[in-house]
């Protein structure tokens, strides 16, 4: 193999001197032979010895040199971008390990003169060849050769001032020749030699001569650079500050500029080092400056190299040399700045992450490393950004790792975009008049999502899910008892989350995502029957049971016509256990008929049983998450006013069964009488019951029943979460109890409670029970009257059956007045629940009781009268709001209620206005059943 290799080399020599060697016109063939021996002989010599390079071997200098060479050359940049691809592909090659010695020849044969051009350089050191052993020149020769040095020697100096610099270095120890030896043995061996003048000065003499001395010199300032740029103070580069560096002032300027540029990193470096040796900021500032003590490390690397570098450099300093050689060595302060440039740009960079860092943590902080990263165009920056967050995320990973396998918030310095609430900040929150207790403070306050710290890795929906798994966990922990579930999830699904792996972090999220909701919802389905709860609260409370509200209110109706202070609880129980053992509501579960009391609300003077009477459910952790407290009172208020709703509805329903059953009998014997008055009393009490069944249909089917549908598609969804559930629970109470109250969506703070339509209902509810009453007071006078009638006819039959006068003028006399004892026996059973004083009328006495029959009965005509225009006032102006309500269902009641326009709806002034036309206003007499608009509202 070594003989093969050594035959190619020789072969290859052969060539080139055959090629090199000029051809001698009349010469000895003997000469020319021997003139070829001593040339083969002085390559084989050249190649043998090992001489030292005449350049430094640097990959990236070669390079650059090519690529500026390419740009200089082509006015298009396609080639250098071209050579660009080309040299990265070529620094992954591992087999070539000459790479920079490839580059440099290619570049100075790409710099060589062209062919036929007469000029014939050799950059090869010649050694010394006595001319008489090599024979004569020609003369041609000569000049050419001649012409081919003084061109060497100008391209050097050429070389010397040029922008790129030398592209060769002075000859070094080791047994490298001078420029003036390697001329004088080409000179002998093409037969030729130069002649120097002794007084010739060249211009590299020139300016070393007239070059005045520095002071430190340069390598002083080369052997503190290194200490310089490791932050510590030396003896001509001293530190004055932390941010400071003072620079000799006997320096040159050039000198200054490149000592100000190598300062630039030493100042970097000592706030760098502070900045990463204190203790300040949570775990992912303490991951911050553990990255960044990464990059100074392999910055005092770089400086370690240099270091090595510059020692080398002033082992091989001569002093007999001008300024030391130190140029010669290929270690100067140029030369560092280049080597430290792109260490200069990185510790820049992490300067200015140290400075924006300051005032942030946590997310924010990772936010802002992240936004160099994504949003910068420098390459650099973008890896470096990368680089960092590998190392800053690692905490945050942690976090969010057992965040949403555990359940648990690990942030002791509040850098996680998860908030745990303190006691006292549920306090401050339960306070506001809507306090929530139970689980629901543990769901929805224990933890709150902070937007400032999610970090830009992520987005807010996806950090909004993280936040949600998490709660759910803890809430299954915590809230539902389910601790063990939760640890055998996390050992199960517990994963390694890192910066950079998307897809996995994603399909984790996704995973966590599904089973945790999938778990909580069946818990509170399955286990604590929240489904159940909701249509039990739907049946007995928004009386969705009918069978067992009517029984209920036909057994209390006899205890709560007596005053509220002498009601007891256990005799509500009592007739709440009856009323259910009546109804379908005995088939419902034991749980539920468990939670179903009846209790009172606070007493107030003169309040009856009606008044205070009240139902309710009771609702326990966890299920008190979604029905909340607030919600439960919701619920009470709904439930208050359809039962009062129905208490009117039950009174008028009575009453028309009354005296429809004595239309045939009593009533049918004094309609001479009374019997005008009944028909209007009957068209009246059609309007009122026409009245309360629309508003309870609209109320129970209108407003509840589509409610409950839509609670019932948004609960039903298969990716429904709890706060979904509670999200749709809550639109569902704001639904019934807006548009089942009759809520007015236009009121504003100048309307006052009483312009509500639900002060309206009140009030015509009132009107309702009023004429109730009125009505069985007549009921009480045409039974009055019609044993009035019976008694008379029974005197007169006695009397005439004894021979006697039917009837005197005192018997006349006491017809015409009857007793108010006769009264109240005839109409006793015609009170009904309500008592006849409950409603008082002009004078001062109670539907008449005590006046005569010229007195009694106009009384009452008038009391009907002015209830049943009142009555008709009120549905006006209730039905002129209803009318102009953004609300399609609010405007369809109002429609329901005045299908056949008997109403006239009025449409009420503004605040301001109606008080200014107040007075201006005209009357409408009531016996048309008409009032002025301001005694309506």
């Amino acid at each position: 193999m070594s003989d093969d290799r050594g035959r190619r080399i020789d072969d290859a020599l052969s060539s080139l001197i055959d090629a090199l060697l000029p051809v001698q016109q009349n010469e000895d063939d003997d000469v020319t032979d021997d003139r070829r021996e001593h040339a083969l002989d002085l390559a084989k010599g050249t190649i043998v010895s090992q001489i030292a390079p005449a350049i430094v071997s640097d990959v990236n200098h070669a390079s650059d040199l090519i690529k500026k060479k390419l740009i200089r050359d082509n006015p298009s940049p396609d080639k250098a971008i071209r050579f660009s691809n080309l040299y990265s592909r070529l620094l992954t090659q591992p087999v070539l390990s000459q790479k920079w010695a490839i580059l440099y020849l290619l570049y100075q044969l790409a710099d060589s003169t062209p062919q036929g051009t007469g000029a014939i350089q050799t950059p090869l050191p010649i050694q010394n060849i006595q001319q008489s052993n090599l024979g004569t020149v020609p003369l041609g020769v000569e000049s050419s050769l001649n012409t081919g040095a003084e061109r060497a020697v100008g391209g050097a100096f050429s070389d010397a001032f040029s922008h790129m610099g030398l592209h060769r270095l002075p000859e070094r120890e080791g047994g490298q020749r001078s420029r003036e030896e390697m001329d004088a043995a080409f000179g002998s061996l093409t037969g030729t030699r130069k002649e120097k003048s002794p007084n010739t000065i060249t211009k590299i003499g020139l300016l070393t001569q007239n070059r005045p001395p520095i002071n430190p010199p340069a390598t002083s300032l080369l052997r503190d650079l290194p200490f310089t740029l490791q932050g510590l103070s030396s003896t001509n580069l001293p530190f004055s500050s932390i941010s400071s560096l003072t620079l000799p002032t006997t320096l040159p300027l050039p000198i200054i500029s490149l000592l100000h540029t190598l300062a630039e990193p030493s100042l970097l470096y000592r706030g760098l080092s502070a900045f990463v040796q204190s203790l300040e900021g949570g775990l992912v500032g303490q991951s911050l400056r553990a990255a960044l003590g990464e990059e100074l490390r392999a910055y005092l690397g770089l400086v370690a190299a240099l270091e090595g570098e510059i020692r080398r450099a002033l082992a091989m300093v001569d002093i007999n040399e001008p300024r030391g050689g130190i140029g010669k060595t290929g270690v100067t302060l140029k030369r560092c700045v280049i080597w430290t440039r792109e260490a200069t740009m990185g510790l820049r960079l992490m300067s200015l992450m140290v400075e924006k860092s300051k005032s942030k943590r946590g997310g924010q902080l990772i936010s802002m490393i992240h936004g160099f990263s994504s949003s910068h165009g420098d390459p650099f920056v973008g890896a470096f950004a990368e680089r960092l967050l590998m190392h800053v995320t690692r905490p945050f990973y942690d976090m969010l790792r057992q965040w949403i396998y555990d359940g648990e918030l690990s942030d002791p310095h509040f850098e996680f975009f998860v908030l745990e609430q303190r006691s006292n900040m549920e306090t401050e929150i339960n306070g506001d008049g809507r306090a929530r207790g139970g689980a629901t403070s543990v769901w929805e306050y224990k933890y709150q999502l902070d937007e400032e710290m999610i970090p830009s890795i992520i987005t807010k929906d996806f950090a909004k899910k993280v936040f949600l798994i998490g709660k759910s966990l803890n809430f299954i922990r915590y809230g539902c008892g389910d601790s063990a579930w939760v640890e055998g999830y996390s050992k199960a699904a517990s994963k390694e989350l890192r910066y950079g792996d998307t897809a996995t972090l994603e399909a984790s999220i996704d995973e966590a995502y599904k089973a945790t909701m999938a778990r909580l919802i069946h818990l509170m389905a399955d286990k604590f029957k929240l489904f159940e709860h909701l249509k039990a609260l739907k049946k007995y409370l928004l009386l969705g049971q009918g069978d067992f509200i009517a029984l209920l209110m036909e057994n209390l109706s006899s205890n709560l016509d007596r005053p509220a202070n002498t009601l007891y609880r256990h005799n509500l129980t009592a007739q709440l256990e009856h009323a259910i053992r009546g109804s379908n509501a005995q088939f419902d579960s034991p749980d539920v008929l468990r939670r179903l009391d009846a209790r009172m609300l606070e007493l107030s003077h003169g309040e009856i049983g009606w008044d205070v009477f009240t139902l309710e459910y009771k609702i326990d952790a966890p299920v008190d998450v979604v029905v909340t407290p607030y919600g439960s009172r919701q619920y009470l208020k709904v439930f208050n006013f359809l039962w009062r709703v129905k208490r009117v509805e039950f009174a008028l329903g009575s009453t028309w069964r009354r005296y429809m059953t004595g239309a045939r009998g009593v009533l049918a014997s004094v309609a001479d009488k009374v019997g005008a008055d009944w028909k209007i009393a009957r068209c009246c009490v059609a309007e009122m019951i026409h009245f309360v069944c629309q508003l309870q249909y609209y109320i129970l089917f209108e407003v509840i029943e589509s409610s409950w549908d839509a609670l019932q598609v948004a609960i039903s969804k298969p990716e429904c979460t709890l706060d979904d559930l509670i999200e749709a629970h809550a639109k569902y109470l704001q639904a019934i109890t807006h548009k089942g109250l009759l809520g007015n969506a236009r009121a504003s703070s100048s309307t006052s409670k009483e312009d509500s339509f639900l002060a309206q209902l009140h009030e015509i509810l009132k009107i309702m029970l009023a004429y109730k009453d009125a009505v069985d007071g007549l009921y009480s006078f045409s039974v009055a009257e019609f044993t009035r009638r019976q008694e008379a006819t029974a005197k007169i039959e006695t009397r005439t059956a004894q021979g006697k006068w039917g009837i005197t003028e005192q018997d006349e006399e006491e017809l015409r007045s009857p007793s108010p004892a006769t009264m109240s026996r005839g109409g006793g059973r015609g009170l009904g629940s309500e008592s006849l004083n409950s409603t008082p009328f002009s004078g001062g006495n109670s539907f008449g009781i005590g006046l005569g029959e010229d007195q009694m009965l106009p009384s009452l005509r008038q009391r009907l009268q002015y209830l049943s225009s009142d009555f008709r006032a009120r549905v006006n102006v209730l039905l002129g709001d209803l009318a102009y309500q953004p609300d399609v269902d609010m405007r369809f009641l109002g429609v329901v209620m005045n299908f056949n326009d008997v109403y006239n709806p009025i449409r009420r002034k503004t605040h301001k206005s109606g008080q200014r036309d107040k007075k201006a206003t005209p009357k409408v007499s009531t016996s048309s059943g008409g009032v002025t608009k301001d005694s309506a509202i």
